[in-house]
């Protein structure tokens, strides 16, 4: 019964001690803070890069490729995601969670997600069929922004641990970065949108705007959608 015990001993005290928080002006990493009850405040704009109909490709292709393409989008993300200043926070099977704070954080996460498209259509999928010219697997994927306060604490145990981000802008990110509406893969909410400035909204010849407002019903607030792509500088 030790393992019930020490369980039981663990839980209790999650729920009984006080919480030790303190504002935050980085992101933290996990060992800045301790597996007690700690915790880290401040607001940022969470961007989640997630690769579409990954499920269908491990059943239907072999290992390698799935892992390549995996590899080869995730790798892709991540590259755009520091150079825009963000900071990689987690990494969950196929997609890659980040996190941008200061003042353009919102402007910066939309150019990421402008950017990640860029990256798929015009190096990811075409360097994919100059290797498997037989195949027709096409990479599809999605990005989900918002912003918020959020708390970051540590979770888990001794060696085997990470931060967890409470707060909307985590949830409505993930949420965000699985909608899959017609041509639309990159996604912001309202919050988001009204504070980027006009270099993240306007593009093209004409500066015509890059997103498109929509409804999202399952949480009953405004979302910008676009499928427009941003060549990333260098």
């Amino acid at each position: 019964m030790a393992l019930v015990d020490d369980i039981t001993k663990e839980v209790k005290d999650i729920f009984v001690s006080r919480w030790t928080r303190r504002d935050g002006e980085t992101v933290p990493e996990p060992e800045d803070l301790k597996l007690t009850n700690d915790g880290v405040d401040l607001v940022a704009t969470v961007l989640y890069a997630d690769l579409a109909e990954s499920t269908s490709m491990v059943t239907n292709q072999t290992p390698t490729f799935a892992a390549e393409v995996y590899k080869a989008y995730l790798r892709s993300a991540c590259r755009i995601i520091r150079a825009n200043g963000g900071e990689i926070t987690a990494f969950d099977g196929d997609r890659v969670m980040a996190v941008f704070i200061g003042n353009r954080m919102n402007t910066e996460a939309a150019k990421s997600a402008l950017q990640i498209h860029w990256a798929v259509d015009k190096i990811v999928n075409p360097e994919l069929r100059n290797v498997y010219k037989n195949s027709t697997f096409e990479v599809k994927q999605a990005v989900g922004i918002d912003t918020s306060k959020l708390m970051a604490a540590r979770t888990g145990v001794r060696g085997a641990n990470d931060l967890v981000w409470v707060g909307r802008a985590a949830n409505y990110a993930a949420k965000l970065c699985s909608l899959r509406e017609g041509v639309y893969v990159s996604w912001v909410t309202s919050d988001v949108f009204d504070v980027m400035l006009d270099e993240s909204k306007y593009g093209g010849a004409n500066r015509e705007l890059m997103w498109t407002k929509r409804w999202w019903t399952e949480y009953g607030i405004w979302v910008y959608a676009s499928n427009w792509w941003w060549k990333p500088a260098g």
